[in-house]
């Protein structure tokens, strides 16, 4: 490790220049509904639950619902805004296949960073197989030409010790774009994972950082905790449109694969990863990094504190 790591604060004061409805007590989602909140909920505690229920839906138009339902892309991106979208595109597989972030989604968050304004938009993860195959074959790639977005390929130049502050965690090599933008939006895949149990959310935070990461996956929990609160992102949108139910992180298979079609918005990452887990048939207690999430205030993982709204499509 490095004598003097930069802090988080110092990061974020430099410019990114690199080129390149929640369903708890019923069974059926609620109608959509396009009220915001309450006066009552506090901005980070609410949930909106997309789902595609009719045959053929749009992937795109359901996620432009879901953002408008939480009072749009402009409620969290302001004009001239860098934006860094975190999707899960770390395996080079097939989108069909669950393994990273539906590029559909992608494309549609992308779309509704620069209709809000976002003076420039960057796709970013720092990926476990080869990063140009995994940019080709998710889609990533061919979303950036599509879009104007950027495409940030990780580099070594880009990796810098960072304080993480974290119970486990302290100095640890950082992806410099993700905190180098105005704004970073998280966008993982829902997927099942031999050693935290799921991949949500807050797991998507190992592809933000980079040195000996399978050290990480050592007291994995604590670990995702202190990422997903050292990162912090402004919204997070779980992909769940296609889950990987078995076989993962990686998968592989069409049989490891369930259609869900639905889409899991938040500011508040515990909550987001509570919905999350109940797509699987999990309790979010029961979950090790929910749980610590919720025990050191990162979030609340009880989703009956938490304003749920739902749109259906």
């Amino acid at each position: 490790m490095k004598n003097n790591p930069i802090t988080r604060r110092e990061s974020l004061k430099k410019i990114c220049k690199i080129s390149g409805g929640i369903l708890i007590a019923g069974s059926m989602p609620l109608s959509f509904t396009s009220n915001l909140l309450n006066a009552a909920v506090t901005p980070d505690k609410w949930i909106v639950d997309g789902l595609g229920q009719t045959v053929g839906y749009s992937v795109r138009e359901l996620t432009r619902k879901v953002f408008e339902t939480a009072g749009g892309m402009n409620r969290f991106i302001s004009k001239g805004d860098v934006v860094v979208i975190k999707p899960n595109i770390s395996w080079a597989r097939e989108p069909s296949l669950a393994a990273t972030t539906n590029p559909e989604v992608l494309e549609a968050v992308i779309e509704l960073c620069q209709e809000a304004g976002a003076q420039k938009v960057r796709i970013a993860d720092n990926t476990i197989h080869d990063a140009q195959r995994c940019f080709s074959i998710t889609g990533a790639g061919q979303v950036a030409q599509k879009t104007g977005a950027d495409i940030v390929h990780p580099r070594s130049s880009m990796m810098k010790d960072m304080n993480l502050h974290g119970h486990r965690l302290d100095v640890w090599q950082v992806f410099t774009p993700l905190v180098e933008a105005d704004k970073v939006i998280n966008l993982p895949v829902a997927k099942v994972h031999g050693l935290s149990g799921l991949t949500l959310g807050m797991k998507n935070w190992i592809g933000g950082v980079g040195g000996r990461r399978s050290a990480l996956h050592q007291d994995i929990h604590q670990t995702i905790v202190d990422l997903a609160q050292f990162f912090k992102p402004q919204i997070t949108l779980i992909d769940a449109t296609r889950i990987m139910v078995s076989n993962g992180p990686s998968g592989g298979s069409p049989s490891d694969v369930k259609v869900v079609n639905r889409l899991i918005l938040s500011q508040d990452p515990v909550a987001a990863d509570a919905r999350g887990a109940l797509l699987f048939d999990k309790k979010p207690e029961d979950i090790g990094f929910i749980r610590l999430g919720d025990k050191w205030g990162l979030g609340t993982m009880n989703l009956d504190k938490v304003k749920q709204l739902s749109v259906v499509l």
